[in-house]
Order: C-alpha cells, then structure tokens, then sequence
C-alpha cells in the first residue's frame, strides 16, 4: 500500500468512525428519551432532531483539526520555502498524525526541489556540470569536499588536496572515514552527525570547533597538529548526487598559541607548588603551635593566612589539570568509595575559607546512598571548585547548602546552593566554558573561569551531568551526578574491591566509522 492510499484509508476511517459516533448518539438519544423520559409524540421528534443537529454541528469541529492538518503541514512547507519574506517556520513532521508518511515524502520531495532551484542553469545538462567546472569551487582558498550518499568523495578542490597533503587520485573516490582522520574535542562527531541527519532529516548544517586532522609521519610537516573548525550541510537525495558537503576553516597558528599559552601556564604554575607546599606547611605547623595561645586578632590572621594558602593550592592544581585534560594527559581511575565520607572530606576541608567569609557550610547527605565509582581525587576538586564558587559569590548571605541524595534516574547528585548574587540568564549558556568570566561581577571577585570547565570535563568523564540553575540576585544551584558502582559496566568490573575504571578527562573522539570499517 502506498502512502496515498494510506492516506485515503486513514480519512475514510475516521469519517466512518464519525458517522458511526453520530447515529450512535441518535439511537442513544431516542432510547434515553422514550425509556427515561417516557417522551412521544411531538416531544419524541423534537428531541430527536435536535440532539442529532447539535452534534452535526459540534463533532465537525472537533474532527476538523486532525483532517486539516496534513494539508496545514504542506502550506507552511511552501511558505517557509517561499522566496517571499514569510517569515514562515519549517513545519514539525514529527507532530503529523494523520497521513505522516505521505506528507513527510511530499514535504522532502520540495526541500530536494528547493535547494537546488537556484542553482539549476541552462548548461546543467551539459556534460561539464558539476563542482569540479566549477570556477568558484576549485579555486576556493577554503579546504572543500563534497560526498555522495554512500560517503564517497565526488570533489575536493585545490586547497583541500593541499590541506590534506594528499594527490586528487588519492581523494576522488574514495570514502571519506579512509581519507581524514578527524578528531573531535567531544561525543558529537561528524560520523554521529551524518548517521542522524540521514535517517531523520532532509536537510541538514552543523559546525565545529577546534577539530584536529591527524596526519601519517610522512605527511606531517611540522611538530603541529592542523586544527580547524568545520562547516557541514547535508541534502538528502540531491539529484546529481552531491548529498554532504564539507568546508574546513584552518585555525592551526589560533589554536596552537593558545595550547603553547596553556602549557607555559601550566609550566609555571608548576614551580609554585615546592614554595607553596612549604607555605602551607608553615601555616599547619603555626596554628598547631600557637593554638590557644594567641590573642582572637593574630588567631584570625593565621586562618586567613591558611584560607588564602588553600585557595592558592586550589588555583593552582585546577591549572595543572586544565592542562593535562586540553592535552589528554587526565587519567581517572574510578573506583568503589563511600560517597558521604568523600563530601564530609571535601567539605572539611572548606570550612576555614568558608568560616573566613562568615559563611557557613550546611551539608545534607540521605540515608543509604550506594557505593560510587569515582576518581577521588578528581571528584574532590569538582566539590571544592562548586563549593569556593558558592561562598566567593555569596554576597551577604551567610549559608550555603550542600545537598546529595539519589535521584529518579538512580544516580547519586549533589546540589550546591548559595543565595547570593546569582547569574543572569544571558550568562548560563556560556557558564561551563573555559575562561568565561561573567563580566557583571569579574572585577569584583577573582578567578581564572577554568573551575567550571575542569568541573565539567571530570564530571563527563565520570559518566555523569552536571548543570545549573540561577537566578539574578536570589543565588544559584549547581549540581551535578556520579553514577553508582554498581551501575558501571559488568565488563569493567570484577569482584574485588579495588578493582577501577581508566578513563580519560576530555579526550579527543576520533570518528566512529574509521574503525568500524
């Protein structure tokens, strides 16, 4: 059966089902009538003509919206493809009841006639057609590659051949995933991107940043890695089969000084840590020394001092790990611990820095949490920063909450929430990304914008989320989720205790299919 003749089968039941409900309703009514009632004559008739006129009028209102709706879907298609300025939004297929699959065949076959209908010239038909006549894209000084449905490469210009370092031969015809060896700074790669845009949608764009190109020794020029952002829009069907088509915008001297940048950072935060671990070493031993024996001024000195050592200490392995997490050196070995020891350690551990800003800790862990597979050492550093971030932007509040409990997916989450001075909603989508600063409150309290990110890299790498919710000027909620231990994959585990999981903090994904293949 086709999908008009779906179509047609749908209406005719739905109209059936309609005259059905309304002489059901007549019978209905004539029997209540004469039963209940004990209604004849004049009565009996009256009552029967307008029972059955008030639903004639009543049930083609409500079955109109659900019969009206495919062609609804084929107007706003047209108009959303209008060269006029509509203003018109693509219709949602997904919402299509009735006729869902002819309407989706019919609304595709016009994306497919749309996208190509500025393009379409007189010479088309002629046998130099096609991207490789093109004087625009072979001189193109972007990097450019067009694919056909089966991901093999029906052009690439110039610039990408070169970028490549690679012969036209050696590109042409040859799939994609055995032509570029891409890798990505996350989950979402361009294999993944393609695979859903060609079961789920006719047309399709997506970009991304800092991508690398890895390269054979022998094509590798120099000791950097080319890194690029790139650019992709797929065309499901395209007639001269060119369906996915790829642009590559070079950033290798960006991204570079700004991974040497890091490094040197990283380099020199380094040499701080003998100096400071003797720092602190001095201020413990000070404070075991002289406790009980010094007048409440120099005592309270002495805490800022050891407040002020640990929030160095802070700032500088939160350096360290940004670094060996841009540079995939991160490694978290994910075992089973007791999750409230860790908070109870972690939050010790804030109590001076907190008690020297007046602020006091409240920490609320439920009953029967079950074990967690984590890298404490890593997790830790996820606390202190959420929990240093809720006291530096307390404001006058006094309290922050520390909450954890198991949430309805069976995961353990903690929440840190603060009633300060909270973020403006403009700011949340940016919060967790590497040296974002809100530039509202930036200058009046310190940071380096790495706490959030190293944060967030941990916490994926865990297996978990992390988010935030916030309000201006009524405080903010970050939380975020670890996964049981027993929820871990069975093929990781064996029965011993110490038994752990590698896994590496933000490391660069490859494309999935060049290892499928």
């Amino acid at each position: 059966m086709n999908h008009l003749q779906k179509f047609t089968a749908q209406v005719r039941d739905r109209l059936v089902l309609l005259f059905l409900i309304n002489n059901l309703i007549v019978v209905g009514d004539w029997w209540v009538s004469s039963q209940y009632f004990a209604l004849d004559g004049w009565r009996l008739i009256a009552m029967m003509a307008s029972v059955p006129l008030v639903c004639t009028l009543l049930l083609p209102f409500l079955m109109v919206d659900s019969l009206v709706q495919p062609m609804k879907a084929v107007w706003q298609a047209v108009l959303h493809l209008s060269p006029q300025p509509a203003d018109t939004p693509a219709p949602d297929l997904a919402k299509i009841r009735l006729g869902k699959e002819l309407i989706t065949n019919l609304v595709s076959q016009m994306y497919q006639i749309a996208s190509i209908a500025d393009s379409v010239a007189a010479d088309t038909k002629t046998a130099n057609s096609g991207p490789g006549h093109d004087f625009v894209a072979t001189n193109l000084p972007l990097p450019l590659m067009i694919l056909d449905a089966d991901n093999n490469v029906v052009f690439a210009n110039q610039a990408m051949c070169k970028y490549l370092r690679k012969d036209s031969s050696e590109v042409v015809s040859q799939n994609v995933y055995s032509v570029i060896d891409m890798s990505f700074g996350g989950e979402h790669t361009f294999d993944e991107w393609l695979q859903d845009a060609k079961a789920n949608k006719p047309v399709a764009a997506q970009t991304w940043e800092r991508v690398r190109l890895n390269l054979s020794d022998e094509n590798q020029e120099s000791d950097s890695i080319p890194q690029f952002d790139l650019a992709a829009y797929y065309n499901q069907g395209n007639p001269e089969g060119m369906e996915t088509m790829l642009v590559m915008f070079d950033h290798t001297q960006q991204y570079s000084q700004d991974d040497q940048a890091m490094s040197f950072v990283a380099l020199a935060v380094h040499e701080l840590r003998t100096p400071l671990t003797l720092l602190r070493g001095y201020v413990e031993a000070f404070q075991e020394e002289l406790q009980g024996k010094l007048d409440p001024e120099l005592d309270g000195f002495l805490k800022k001092m050891a407040a002020a050592s640990q929030q160095l200490a802070t700032f500088v392995n939160t350096i360290l790990n940004v670094s060996r997490v841009e540079n995939d050196q991160m490694s978290l070995e994910l075992r089973e611990e007791n999750w409230s020891n860790v908070l109870q350690t972690a939050i010790g551990d804030m109590r001076m820095r907190a008690e020297v800003r007046g602020v006091e800790l409240d920490l609320q862990v439920d009953d029967n949490l079950p074990a967690v597979g984590i890298d404490r050492t890593s997790i830790y550093e996820v606390i202190v920063n959420l929990v240093d971030n809720a006291i530096k932007y307390s404001n006058d509040s006094k309290k922050v909450i520390i909450h954890s409990y198991l949430n309805k997916e069976g995961r353990v989450e903690t929440t840190v929430q603060d009633f300060g001075v909270g973020i403006q909603s403009s700011a949340i989508g940016s919060i967790f990304e590497k040296f974002y600063r809100n530039h509202r409150n930036r200058a009046q309290i310190g940071g380096t914008g790495m706490g959030l990110y190293l944060s967030k890299a941990i916490v994926t790498a865990h297996g978990g989320d992390i988010w935030v919710r916030s309000k201006e000027n009524e405080g903010s909620t970050f939380g975020f989720t670890v996964l049981p231990f027993g929820q871990l994959a069975e093929a990781n585990k064996t029965s011993h205790t110490d038994a752990s999981i590698t896994r590496t903090a933000h490391g660069w994904i490859k494309n999935h299919s060049l290892y499928r293949r």
